[in-house]
């Protein structure tokens, strides 16, 4: 939707100002234009322009961010042509493709390969940057987020120079850029760590509330990939154990999968959402159906069909990394928050792991943790949920995770980071002009 005509001579270039939101519609912006380059060349000459005009850069992704992390008034550079597969390298365990590539086609990709990315999130419609740059991760004992399988990537700084940074090369630059929230530069391309291909087989059992806090360590600890749901008003969660299976595969029958997967989780739940929505006073008993309604199943499949399942239910989500000794405390203390309330929460309580890692500016840095994530339905009034969920998290020094809704500014975000200082003496050595800084990276890194 172009409102004029913009001088840009850019390959690519979309005109401006458009208007760009994100998913969840929760976010909106109107750059001053746009720009889809085919190729590194392109995407540097599109910032060097940048600079000339004066504009701030930003990329986005599949706009799966619920923060306004990738929203600019400047150059919005989309990375819809950013897609080649640079290079498979077997022998080395790795795979190299462009920025803009949806994790769907890379693990379509690698499955032709018979090669497997070792953990991912729980949906993969992002593109390959976007889900690095914030943090995407799933659950896992001892496999970190999808920016921990980095082993390279190329990046364009703020003079247009194309860089490579691995740990052998500009490894300062690797440290920060892996999971760089868009301040540092503009990923044009990423090379993973990857491994032969693999099943995993899920088992997923309802189990009381109590049971799952109580057994959370052993459940988190003897599987490779555990997490769990818990339905506000009621005593009821849902648990997927995730581990490694020599075979043979046993997905799902179609029927299932899609009674399971489409009907009941996307469009009844659209609908009960939606009801919840116009007459709260109903929520508690739907959730208590809900509670009961994902029946206890195992199946066997390729890796990345087990991690991942769609989602087509809008919401907006707030979600916390605290350390993983503090998770049944926390988890505690937010049941009884929602019970002593008077809110009606239509959206479970989501619960996953991580082991520590070395990104300087990953919720899971130097630290075991615990993931918890709130969700409201699109369109539902907060009224304090998220507010007192976010006090809990901070009095058990929680970290926000980079692309959802949070209130937390530099001066917090300092004093749960180790490496914070790092990362933004580098933010001020590559891009001291904040070409590609925006309100947001304000608030979370300083001026």
């Amino acid at each position: 939707m172009s409102t004029t005509t913009s001088g840009s001579t850019n390959p690519g270039s979309t005109g401006g100002p458009v208007l760009w939101s994100n998913w969840a519609g929760n976010q909106t912006a109107r750059p001053r234009r746009s720009v889809a380059p085919a190729t590194v060349e392109e995407l540097a000459a599109a910032i060097r322009g940048a600079a000339e005009d004066g504009l701030p850069v930003k990329a986005v992704g599949s706009a799966h961010s619920f923060t306004a992390i990738a929203a600019t008034d400047g150059l919005l550079v989309r990375p819809d042509r950013l897609t080649a597969i640079r290079e498979i390298d077997h022998k080395g365990g790795t795979v190299t493709v462009e920025s803009g590539l949806p994790l769907e086609k890379l693990n379509l990709l690698l499955e032709h390969a018979g090669l497997a990315l070792t953990n991912m999130g729980d949906i993969m419609v992002q593109t390959v940057a976007g889900a690095t740059s914030t943090g995407t991760h799933g659950t896992g004992r001892s496999s970190g987020s999808t920016a921990a399988q980095i082993r390279a990537l190329e990046i364009v700084l703020a003079d247009g120079t194309v860089t490579r940074c691995s740990p052998t090369e500009n490894a300062e630059l690797f440290a920060g850029a892996r999971l760089g929230l868009g301040a540092l530069g503009v990923v044009s391309a990423i090379t993973f760590g990857v491994e032969p291909a693999f099943r995993l087989t899920a088992h997923e059992k309802p189990m009381p509330f109590d049971e799952v806090v109580g057994r959370f360590e052993e459940l988190a600890t003897e599987n490779e990939h555990f997490e769990f749901y818990w339905f506000p008003h009621t005593d009821g969660c849902s648990t997927k154990r995730n581990n490694r299976s020599e075979g043979p595969a046993a997905p799902l029958p179609p029927f299932r999968k899609w009674l399971d997967d489409e009907f009941l989780s996307n469009t009844v739940w659209e609908g009960a959402c939606r009801i919840g929505r116009r007459v709260p006073a109903a929520i508690p008993g739907i959730a208590k159906i809900a509670s009961k309604a994902w029946s206890e199943r195992t199946y066997t499949d390729t890796s990345y069909k087990v991690f991942t399942s769609p989602r087509r239910v809008r919401f907006v989500e707030m979600e916390y990394a605290v350390p993983r000794e503090a998770a049944t405390t926390v988890l505690r203390e937010l049941k009884a928050l929602v019970e002593r309330s008077d809110w009606r929460i239509s959206f479970p309580v989501e619960v996953r792991v991580a082991p520590a890692d070395d990104l300087w500016m990953s919720t899971a840095n130097e630290r075991d943790t615990a993931y918890i994530a709130v969700h409201l339905y699109r369109g539902t009034a907060d009224q304090g949920y998220f507010t007192e969920v976010e006090q809990i998290m901070t009095a058990h020094q929680g970290r926000p995770h980079w692309g959802k809704l949070h209130t937390r500014d530099a001066e917090y975000l300092a004093g749960v980071y180790p490496h914070f200082g790092e990362f933004t003496a580098l933010r001020d050595k590559v891009d001291p002009e904040r070409r590609f800084g925006n309100d947001y990276l304000r608030r979370v890194l300083g001026s």
